[in-house]
């Protein structure tokens, strides 16, 4: 689970970048599927129910990487750049991990990476 300065514009980037779909909506709970599975909750910053979650005036996504595998890469590469998402690292092979990966920054500066299957490269 992610905190987010706003449930609903994170929601929109991983759903427009990572072709991810809706399982909730909302202002203050997201959660996120791909192919019926849970993959990736948001959660609002200030939500009331859980403020041990993050201290707001902390920098969000210092330290974390999300990392997400995809079975079809080449895809998930074009539909990052179609999405307009501001790439940290360009599609390259990473020779210690054995595949394919590009590195994004989402809209609360948690970075977000995206591979290819081992041994894909």
């Amino acid at each position: 689970m992610l905190t987010c300065r706003s449930v609903s514009g994170s929601s929109e980037w991983y759903q427009r970048t990572l072709g991810l779909t809706s399982a909730h909506g909302g202002d203050e709970y997201e959660m996120l599927m791909h192919d019926g599975a849970l993959v990736l909750q948001l959660h609002e910053v200030d939500a009331h129910e859980h403020p041990y979650l993050v201290d707001p005036a902390e920098r969000f996504g210092n330290g974390v990487a999300v990392w997400f595998e995809s079975a079809d890469y080449p895809v998930a590469v074009e539909r990052a750049r179609a999405a307009g998402a501001d790439f940290l690292e360009g599609d390259h092979v990473n020779e210690l991990a054995h595949h394919r990966e590009i590195w994004l920054r989402d809209p609360d500066g948690y970075v977000v990476v995206v591979s290819s299957p081992y041994g894909q490269t």
